[in-house]
């Protein structure tokens, strides 16, 4: 797939799930094989053009007429993983999603009911047909969920400061999904000890049903994609927020309030840059 530019697009962070070949089925296994041979794979700043770019004609195109046949591929102990980029299905859930997070007017102006209409009319009908779908991505922008860091451990945290335009910095952690499963299970645990409800245990009930539609063997991955780009220079060094996370959750197990709430307030600090430089967009 050619690249729409050479320029990075930032501010986008993401959460996937790399599968094992042998949990798709034929012919689709065969097709992720071949696919994981090639040696001109796109990268997600090219997944994030191609959208990009389908928003620029008038009327813009807000979910793409076909599924995309682009995936991430890693080779996990030997045994080749797949992350398909599903573009389409992420289109319509993202569409959803916009609806709930901006004003009626501002909706209207940026994509018109009509479209939204006819994109709603698609995805029924084609959910239809695909009842089970499910996407291997999640995308954020503007932030790194604090839900999201509760998969993953410091000692699994892996920066390189990059060196040049086309060696960007990267900031990312991958985990099994069996740890993955394991430490959803006790931050929710610990959680609800402590309240009764909130935004992040919710979010947590979310993500980890969405972890359990995957075979047992896949990777997880939490990558800081094109946010390294809005983080104050030496942040990203000093960024080590699943720590912060995991020492939270450690103390409300132990009952400690005043550790947990520092742990939170470290949290809140460092993200206020971003949250701040959000706020001015």
């Amino acid at each position: 797939m050619p690249k729409v530019s050479s320029v990075i697009v930032p501010y986008a962070t993401y959460l996937r799930v790399y599968e094992p070949l042998a949990a798709f089925p034929e012919p689709e296994r065969s097709q992720w094989d071949r696919y994981a041979r090639r040696p001109d794979r796109p990268s997600y700043q090219d997944e994030l053009r191609s959208a990009l770019a389908a928003l620029a004609p008038t009327p813009p195109v807000p979910v793409p007429v076909h599924e995309s046949e682009d995936a991430f591929v890693l080779e996990v102990d030997g045994v080749v993983c797949v992350c398909p980029w599903r573009t389409r299905l992420r289109g319509w859930l993202a569409l959803d999603e916009l609806s709930e997070e901006l004003p009626p007017p501002v909706m209207d102006a940026v994509l018109p009911p009509v479209l939204r209409n006819q994109a709603a009319q698609d995805y029924e009908r084609w959910l239809a047909i695909n009842p089970d779908a499910r996407p291997w991505i999640r995308t954020a922008t503007w932030q790194v969920p604090i839900n999201w860091f509760v998969l993953v451990s410091d000692e699994e945290r892996e920066y390189d400061k990059g060196d040049s335009a086309d060696s960007p910095p990267v900031l990312r952690y991958r985990t099994p999904m069996v740890q993955a499963r394991r430490r959803v299970a006790r931050g929710l645990r610990a959680l609800k000890e402590a309240m009764d409800e909130g935004p992040l245990i919710d979010g947590l009930v979310d993500v980890g049903r969405w972890l359990e539609e995957f075979h047992p063997r896949s990777l997880v991955e939490l990558d800081y994609g094109g946010l390294v780009h809005a983080l104050p220079a030496g942040a990203l060094e000093e960024d080590h927020s699943a720590a912060d996370v995991a020492e939270g959750i450690a103390a409300l197990r132990r009952g400690d309030g005043t550790a947990a709430g520092a742990a939170y307030a470290r949290l809140v600090e460092r993200w206020r840059s971003v949250r701040d430089l959000r706020s001015a967009n």
